[in-house]
C-alpha cells in the first residue's frame, strides 16, 4: 500500500506596506505570496528572460524579498504529495511561469501561488489576496506604476543573475570546445602530444 503524506502547506502573505497606506482607501491591497511546503518557500516573479520565474526564499523571511516587504499572515492547509512530487510539480510549472510571461492581471505571484495550492491541496488562495489583479483590468497602465521590487523581488534578481552566469559559462565552455576541435592535431614519432583538459563548469539551475 503506497505511503500517503499529510504535510503542512502554508500560504505566506507579504504586505507591500508603504503602497497599501494609499491603496487601502480603494479597498485593495498590494500583496506578494509564496507557498511553503517541506521547509521551502516557492514564489514567482517577473524578469525579461524566457526561463522560469520561480524562485525560493527562507520561509517567511521578508528581508530576502526586499525592504518594502513585510510579513502579513500565514494561511495553512495540508497536502498528500511527497516532497519529490512537489519538486516535480514546481519544475513543471516553471515551463508555464517563465519570467517574461509575468502579467499583473493574468499571471502574477498570486496566480502562481493559487495554481500550486490547487494542485497540492485542492483549493485556490483567498480572492482578497489577488484583488489587485482584478482591479488592474479597469486600469490598464497600473502594472507600469508598480515598483520594480514587487514584480522582481530581490531574491529573484539574485536567482536570475545566477541563471545568466550559468548560461554564460556554458556558452564559454562550448566555444572553447569548438575551438579545440578545430585545431590541427600535433603528433611526433616518439609519443603523441596531448592538450590539457579544460575544467567544466556546472550550470547553476
Amino acid at each position: 500500500m503506497p505511503v500517503m503524506a499529510n504535510e503542512l502547506i502554508i500560504l505566506n502573505v507579504y504586505d507591500m506596506y508603504w503602497i497599501n497606506e494609499f491603496t487601502s482607501t480603494l479597498g485593495i491591497g498590494v500583496f506578494h505570496t509564496g507557498i511553503e511546503v517541506y521547509g521551502r518557500e516557492f514564489a514567482y516573479g517577473g524578469h525579461p528572460y524566457p526561463f522560469s520565474g520561480i524562485f525560493e526564499i527562507t520561509p517567511g523571511d521578508a528581508t530576502e524579498l526586499g525592504e518594502t516587504f513585510k510579513f502579513k499572515e500565514a494561511i495553512a492547509g495540508s497536502t498528500d504529495f511527497m516532497e519529490e512530487d512537489v519538486e516535480r510539480i514546481v519544475e513543471e510549472l516553471g515551463k508555464e511561469y517563465k519570467g517574461n510571461a509575468y502579467h499583473l492581471m493574468h499571471k502574477n505571484c498570486n496566480h502562481f501561488s493559487s495554481a500550486v495550492s490547487e494542485i497540492l491541496c485542492g483549493r485556490e488562495i483567498p480572492r482578497w489576496v489577488n484583488r489587485l489583479a482584478y482591479f488592474s483590468s479597469c486600469v490598464p497602465f497600473l502594472q507600469s506604476c508598480l515598483p520594480k521590487e514587487w514584480l522582481t523581488p530581490a531574491a529573484l534578481q539574485s536567482s536570475v543573475s545566477q541563471e545568466l552566469q550559468g548560461e554564460l559559462e556554458e556558452a564559454e565552455d562550448a566555444a572553447a570546445s569548438a575551438s579545440l576541435a578545430s585545431m590541427p592535431s600535433c603528433s611526433s614519432s616518439s609519443s603523441p602530444s596531448s592538450l590539457p583538459r579544460l575544467p567544466r563548469h556546472q550550470p547553476r539551475r
